[in-house]
């Protein structure tokens, strides 16, 4: 059997009752997203962190969403120390504000359009002024300042995208592309949160020294204390590892 096929058997394992796959590469995560032929398979990536599995935990809708999503991967260091405790093999986080733009560089060969959906006007102005530079078809944007999802389903009916990126956090973005799908279903979606802030800079990623010690989760929380509260939160979630009760 060839390896591409065996890539693409990889099955999900639960982590406080949400779905994920146990991906050991960006590569492995990419060859599952894409066919053999290179052309990308529908429905959604879905980045899963501490928080989101904590969110699921609390909120039925968004476990749903997440369980019926097509490529749920481990975006956060605690779901893959959790996935490597399950698994038993070293696992590797994806890193989404990558991902998305690996996504689009591979699907570009093919002209594929792109709606991008979401952040301050200005940002995803820049955002769309850059990934059409570097030869993305994009077919349509708008900024996250939508008054009503109607909005969103009129752009995405004139421009028919093939891909929908999503950047208006969780799990906002993860519902609204819930909806998008039942009207687009052989499109592929992806919700990046703040994505579109750090490729235009108006964020900046933790060095280069942090990110391999997985440690931009601290470097966020120095760079902004009001966002201890919010990782005070994952107390709960490391409780949860400790006691394998994941």
């Amino acid at each position: 059997m060839e390896e591409s096929s065996v890539v693409n058997q990889i099955s999900p394992i639960q982590i406080g009752g949400v779905n994920v796959l146990p991906f050991e590469s960006m590569e492995h995560v990419l060859t599952t997203i894409f066919s053999d032929d290179g052309l990308i398979k529908p429905g959604m990536a879905v980045a899963v962190n501490p928080e989101k599995v904590l969110k699921a935990i609390d909120d039925s809708e968004t476990k749903k969403i997440i369980n019926e999503a097509q490529f749920p991967y481990a975006d956060g260091i605690g779901v893959v120390k959790a996935l490597q405790q399950k698994k038993g093999k070293k696992l590797c986080r994806i890193a989404g504000c990558e991902l998305w733009l690996e996504v689009l560089k591979r699907s570009s060969q093919f002209n594929s359009r792109v709606l991008l959906v979401g952040a301050k006007p200005e940002v995803v102005e820049k955002t769309n002024a850059y990934l059409t530079t570097n030869g993305v078809n994009v077919v349509g944007y708008m900024s996250g300042y939508f008054k009503n999802t109607q909005e969103v389903f009129d752009l995405a009916s004139s421009v028919k995208p093939d891909i929908v990126i999503a950047a208006l956090g969780s799990p906002k973005q993860e519902k609204l592309i819930k909806m998008l799908m039942l009207e687009y279903p052989n499109a592929f979606f992806m919700g990046v949160g703040g994505s579109f802030d750090v490729l235009t800079g108006n964020v900046n990623r933790a060095p280069k020294g942090w990110q391999k010690l997985n440690l931009e989760w601290l470097y966020r929380m120095l760079k902004e204390p009001r966002r201890i509260f919010r990782q005070a939160k994952l107390l709960k979630f490391l409780q949860l590892y400790l006691l394998k009760k994941l």
